[in-house]
């Protein structure tokens, strides 16, 4: 009798964790994911599938660490103040600090107080050192743009995590084209070009977003299109909205640190 007490007491309190979650959370060849969650729209994988193949490794290479801006770049962070960002939330001042040049992860997402369209943006980051965690919980923040799509940032340096939310990806969507990391505690390079989504007079989609990201020199996207705005557990959905949007910058209780951020326009021209 005892014993059937404590079976069900146990199913209880699993029932309870996987209310709660909203998914069930699984282990795949040591990769922790979700198999209930939607489907991905080629019918491959679930969001955050653990057996989604991970993404090949690449040793990259040196590339654009230091990169000093563009005389036409607007500079969002140049190692002394957070005058350009704001709490996304309160849009009062930011708790994130400012640690020997490098902008440090607190409370609350940071935006910026500018919003920006079609976009060339550079951005360093680190990872925490030594690691802690694994998989999601390993030096997790992100990178916002138009405050609603997001690239993945994370140590994915020897670590493991489901693949639509791996370094460089686009998160929940698509998985970097390959890990090309460095070890956690080494500055490491995202250079971005961003495409804006348009919409019709009645909020349906005309133009995707689309992204470019090269990491550490290394190309991870490649002109991908969203699939509409990231979220955890979605594949992505598109509401309409303006040409310009905020950046943010996302806290996942990680101490990632940033530096050297800065952002230029760039034009969309459509010739052949």
């Amino acid at each position: 009798m005892k014993k059937t007490l404590l079976a069900t007491t146990v199913l209880a309190l699993v029932a309870v964790t996987i209310l709660r979650g909203g998914a069930a959370e699984v282990t795949i060849d040591g990769v922790a994911g979700f198999q209930d969650t939607p489907m991905q729209p080629d019918g491959k994988w679930h969001v955050h599938d653990p057996a989604r193949p991970q993404p090949p490794v690449v040793t990259p290479g040196t590339f654009s660490e230091n990169a000093k801006p563009p005389a036409d770049a607007t500079v969002l962070f140049d190692g002394t103040d957070l005058s350009h960002w704001r709490d996304q939330r309160t849009g009062g001042e930011p708790t994130w600090k400012v640690v020997d040049g490098a902008l440090i992860t607190g409370r609350g997402y940071l935006q910026t107080t500018n919003e920006f369209g079609d976009l060339q943006l550079h951005l360093e980051f680190r990872e925490p050192t030594p690691p802690k965690g694994e998989g999601q919980a390993r030096g997790n923040s992100g990178v916002f743009l138009m405050g609603k799509y997001e690239i993945q940032v994370l140590d994915c340096y020897n670590s493991k995590t489901y693949a639509d939310g791996a370094t460089g990806g686009i998160y929940g969507q698509h998985p970097a084209l390959v890990n090309a990391c460095r070890p956690p505690g080494k500055w490491q390079t995202y250079d971005i070009v961003f495409n804006v989504p348009h919409f019709d007079a009645d909020g349906k989609v005309t133009t995707p977003a689309y992204i470019t990201v090269i990491q550490n020199g290394v190309v991870v996207q490649n002109h991908q299109a969203f699939r509409g705005a990231t979220n955890w557990k979605s594949p992505g959905k598109y509401t309409a909205h303006g040409h310009i949007g905020p950046l943010a910058l996302q806290d996942h209780n990680n101490p990632v640190a940033y530096r050297n951020i800065w952002v230029r326009p760039v034009a969309v021209v459509n010739d052949p």
